[in-house]
Parts: C-alpha cells; structure tokens; sequence
C-alpha cells in the first residue's frame, strides 16, 4: 500500500518509470495533507484562550470540523491507494485476448469499464477535497491566529487536488463511449473547478485580511 511507505520511498516510487503510482495518487495525497493541516489549526485552537471565550455553537464547529478533517485524512489516502489499484485493473483490461469477434467484444466492454473505474477514483478525490473548504473556512476564521497561514496553505492544497484530480479525470472520460455520460461528467469537474476556486479565495481573503 502507498500510504505504508515513508516519504522518500513514496516520492522515488513516483519518479521511476513506472507509471503507477502517479497525479491521481499525488492528487489524493495533496488532499489528504490539506485536510492534515485543517487538523492541526483546529487542535492548535481547543482548549486556548480565544477557544474558551467562543460560544458553544462556535465550540461544536471547531469541534466537529476536527473529526471532520482528521477523518478525511484518511479517506484521501484510501483513495491514493484506490487510484493505483483501478489503474492496474485498466491496464490488464488491454491485455486479454482479442483474436476472436467475442474476445475483442469483452476486451472492449472491460476497457471502458476500466475507464469509467479509472476516472471515478479521481472525481471522488475532487468531489471530497471540495467539502474540505466548509472545514477550512472555518479553520481560518475561528482557528488559532499563530497557525492561519496553515489554513491558507490547505485552501490552496485543496483547489490543487480538485483540479489535478480533475485532469485525471478528464484524461480517462477522453476514451469513454457513452457521450451522455461525459458530458454530466464534464459539466460536474467545470463547475467543482470553478466553485473550488470561489471558495479557495474567500479563505485566502480571510487570512490575509488576518496577518
């Protein structure tokens, strides 16, 4: 598993020649790491001073906004596993037999059905990391001052795992068949891309306007 590996044998298993893992994995990773730092300004805000004074209802979203983050910490390295492993299944999809009209009919069935796993992987990734930015809007405004460019550096990790996700996406939705369902899925990742950056910058609004 990706995610059993220390920094450094990750980071030369992706600069090999091997073209897995790759940016659906880094994608899932970079989300992961932007909702790590969501985590850490939120447990670097409980039990301060500042957290002391908030009112309750303001205690529950730190509160549950942590859990939130911490929990999607690890949903994001699932999926960096995930995207290696649909890629692989995509891959032996090209190597069945197609010396007969049947073969070559199942060959053709099982790589669109590898597409279509290849690319929901990624969609996830995007879809998941957009939710992040409710946790982290609030990080930057409720959070410990000392630790807002944290929160400012997740925002931005975000939007790059929405839209690197989204790359791997569309690069598997470009060999897909069914046209009706490219064109929902091109319309979901334009409008996660343009709303991801909506949101990335109302966050960094706030924590510049903070330091």
């Amino acid at each position: 598993m990706l995610d059993e590996k220390t920094v450094r044998e990750f980071i030369n298993e992706l600069g090999s020649n091997s073209p897995a893992p790759g940016g659906g994995s880094v994608a899932a990773l970079g989300a992961s790491l932007a909702s790590a730092l969501g985590a850490m300004v939120f447990n670097l805000t409980v039990g301060k001073k500042a957290y002391n004074e908030y009112s309750d209802e303001d205690k529950m979203l730190v509160d549950k906004y942590l859990e939130e983050c911490l929990k999607h910490k690890d949903k994001f390295l699932d999926l960096m596993n995930k995207d290696t492993e649909v890629f692989l299944i995509l891959m032996s999809a090209f190597k069945l037999p197609k010396e007969s009209a049947d073969e070559k009919k199942i060959r053709s069935a099982k790589i669109q059905e590898g597409y279509q796993k290849a690319l929901e992987i990624p969609l996830s990734v995007a879809e998941e990391s957009y939710k992040i930015y409710e946790y982290v809007k609030i990080a930057a405004r409720l959070g410990n001052k000392n630790a807002i460019s944290d929160a400012g550096v997740s925002a931005l990790m975000l939007q790059a795992s929405i839209e690197s996700a989204i790359l791997n996406v569309k690069i598997n939705l470009s060999s897909i068949k069914d046209e009706t369902y490219k064109q929902e899925i091109t319309e979901r990742c334009n409008e996660l891309v343009k709303q991801g950056r909506t949101k990335r910058d109302e966050i960094l609004s706030v924590v510049d306007e903070s330091m």
